[in-house]
């Protein structure tokens, strides 16, 4: 028996990718019909696009099996990315100080509807 929702989604957590570079290719793919979106993150030259792919491909698998709604009549509702906690590193300078090195992590959500 499967349960129809309108809605389904799919969270990335602790991702080792900017906020900031993430949202730029998400702002791509937002209100885009699954394939649109799936053919622009296949064709964008950044390095997010692998797991955003990974990640709305996660959210159209949890709606075909959870929810039972075909693939082609799905859209991306919302894509958003929130901050993660950061990576703190140190990197040695000249004499004996330490330069502090952020390293930023990411959640990516993205949220599938099924067009009428």
């Amino acid at each position: 028996m499967q349960i129809q929702v309108k809605e389904v989604s799919a969270i990335g957590r602790y991702l080792r990718l900017s906020p900031t570079k993430v949202n730029r290719v998400l702002a791509q793919i937002r209100g885009r019909t699954y394939q649109e979106a799936k053919l622009i993150l296949q064709f964008m030259p950044y390095r997010s696009c692998n797991s955003i792919q990974k990640i709305l491909d996660s959210a159209v698998s949890n709606a075909e099996n959870n929810s039972g709604i075909d693939k082609n009549k799905l859209k991306v509702k919302t894509a958003f990315v929130n901050q993660g906690p950061k990576m703190k590193r140190f990197q040695p300078r000249a004499q004996g100080r330490a330069f502090p090195i952020h390293k930023p992590t990411c959640h990516i959500t993205v949220t599938v509807v099924k067009i009428d």
